[in-house]
């Protein structure tokens, strides 16, 4: 078929396609045109074009402040421990959840497991003081009416990586099982009445049909979640941290949030931005290429 035909043919699914392309355009693609500032002296009255070109003045100074690698110590650390943490989370819910056989409670479950990623960061963090606060938190209320000493869920460092973790795991795994329910239903169901019949239990169900039935998808989310190792979301640690626990809280979005927007170093804070993409792309290449090494599989 030729293409002036085909096209003539599907021209209604090529249409569909201008909104998620001018998207990407406009707000993907025309963003890198200030990728320059990283290496001028911006000035905002001058803009882009009128401001001093300095090359890479500004690389050096950000990778001779040591605020920067602490930051970039602290987002590395709660991404890999998020990781960790909350990335096998919605894997086990949606298997879980998967294995019902009630409809009823299967559909009431992913209700109230989905509701708190529509919960804005503000909110969950209001609630987070709320209940772990150490003077006014639920929690802790309870916990010193049964005579106990109150525990510091947001003032010490370690109790607070705890609580960061949890909260995010909270609001993140139930979302996040829509992929993997998504991908159950693609596999066969008559290998799980095989392996019934041939007396497999449930756990070997699992354990040899499931999860290789879901292993493209477990190897796509993990390299995406790997590409975004030194990026970390600006709310979470800013509404749930606080200067007593800045030394795990304060990673690169807090730190180009402070250099940026409040002491208006636009070039340094677009410096980090480039740092921050760049190693994200070798992180998402490395971490493909060696799934193609290991299993066969990758995105690219």
């Amino acid at each position: 078929m030729k293409t002036s035909t085909y096209l003539r043919r599907y021209w209604q699914l090529y249409f569909l396609l201008i909104l998620p392309l001018a998207y990407f355009a406009i707000f993907k693609y025309g963003p890198m045109y200030g990728v320059q500032i990283a290496f001028k002296d911006f000035n905002f009255f001058q803009g882009i074009n009128g401001s001093e070109w300095i090359g890479w003045d500004g690389f050096r100074e950000v990778f001779q402040n040591q605020d920067f690698y602490r930051t970039l110590r602290n987002t590395l650390m709660l991404n890999i421990l998020d990781l960790i943490v909350s990335f096998p989370a919605p894997l086990i819910l949606a298997i879980m959840l998967y294995e019902v056989k009630a409809l009823w409670f299967k559909k009431l479950s992913q209700t109230i497991l989905y509701i708190p990623h529509f919960i804005s960061w503000v909110i969950i963090g209001g609630i987070v003081y709320q209940v772990f606060g150490t003077q006014s938190g639920f929690i802790n209320n309870l916990w010193v009416s049964m005579g106990f000493q109150p525990i510091p869920f947001l003032t010490d460092p370690n109790y607070w990586l705890i609580t960061y973790l949890l909260t995010g795991v909270w609001q993140s795994a139930g979302w996040g099982t829509i992929l993997y329910l998504a991908a159950l239903t693609g596999i066969n169901k008559e290998l799980y009445e095989a392996a019934e019949v041939d007396g497999a239990t449930r756990m070997r169900r699992i354990w040899h049909i499931t999860l290789p039935g879901l292993r493209p998808t477990i190897i796509t989310l993990l390299i995406i979640n790997l590409g975004n190792m030194v990026t970390i979301g600006f709310e979470r640690p800013y509404v749930i941290g606080n200067v007593a626990v800045q030394e795990y809280s304060d990673v690169l979005s807090t730190f180009v949030y402070r250099i940026g927007l409040e002491s208006g170093q636009y070039t340094l804070a677009t410096v980090v931005g480039l740092f921050q993409a760049v190693v994200g792309l070798i992180f998402v290449l490395g971490a493909n290429f060696a799934a193609k090494k290991t299993t066969g599989e990758g995105i690219l």
